[in-house]
């Protein structure tokens, strides 16, 4: 039976990472590189052109840089988005939330293990996400909303921005599940700490993303902190 193969471009400026990518992503049975581009510009022409499943993106690249990239490949106002997953040797914090508020489904540093390369490739073919863990958590607690400095005052009321997004209350157990996934848990750690079962948490996160109108987790876990949900323990 013939396998569906995830076409994957790669953009990088160095020719070694490229064949590195290559080498790693070729070696899968569900996997094909099907281009090359060694800066941003050629990256987006031919990303526009071969429209692939996934286009695996480095930050600094010469002509138009990574980020920039994102935004015209996979930006908010981009009616048909692809799938944009970042790698980099950059671990900074602006990087990755401008990479993800251009639109990026992913955020991984060149020095993770191959495996995590091919997971997230695999994740954001399937409209999921996967960042490094070493950054998620420290990453989306940025967007929190800060205490107020008069202790004996309520809470802050979560941002307008986000709140606006909602078409409707998520239910207490889809804020459960929201809080889970902003803390970078993966489908089935949810339904482990929840005792619930992998096919239920994809319903409420279905759920969720229609509620939020959001494309993938990494919006979700976007909105839980800039609403505040996810403070204290969730």
């Amino acid at each position: 039976m013939t396998v569906m193969k995830i076409r994957v471009l790669i953009a990088d400026d160095q020719d070694m990472v490229r064949s590195a990518f290559r080498m790693i992503l070729s070696a899968q049975p569900d996997m094909d590189v099907i281009a090359e581009a060694a800066n941003g510009t050629d990256a987006v022409e031919t990303a526009r052109r071969l429209r692939p499943d996934v286009c695996l993106l480095d930050i600094r690249m010469p002509g138009l840089d990574g980020l920039e990239a994102t935004r015209l490949l996979a930006g908010p106002d981009i009616p048909d988005p692809l799938n944009v997953l970042i790698a980099t040797t950059f671990d900074l914090d602006e990087y990755v939330y401008q990479s993800l508020r251009n639109g990026a489904c992913g955020f991984l540093l060149k020095d993770g293990a191959p495996a995590l390369l091919t997971e997230a490739v695999r994740a954001a073919a399937a409209g999921n996400s996967l960042i490094s863990p070493s950054i998620t958590v420290r990453l989306l607690q940025h967007m929190a909303p800060p205490p107020q400095e008069d202790s004996g005052s309520r809470p802050a009321p979560p941002a307008t921005r986000a709140t606006t997004r909602l078409t409707e209350p998520l239910t207490p157990r889809e804020l459960d599940v929201v809080r889970l996934v902003a803390r970078g848990y993966t489908n089935q750690e949810v339904a482990a700490e929840l005792y619930v079962t992998p096919s239920t948490v994809k319903t409420h996160l279905g759920n969720i993303q229609r509620k939020l109108a959001a494309r993938n987790r990494v919006e979700i876990a976007a909105w839980a902190w800039e609403a505040g949900v996810c403070t204290g323990r969730g």
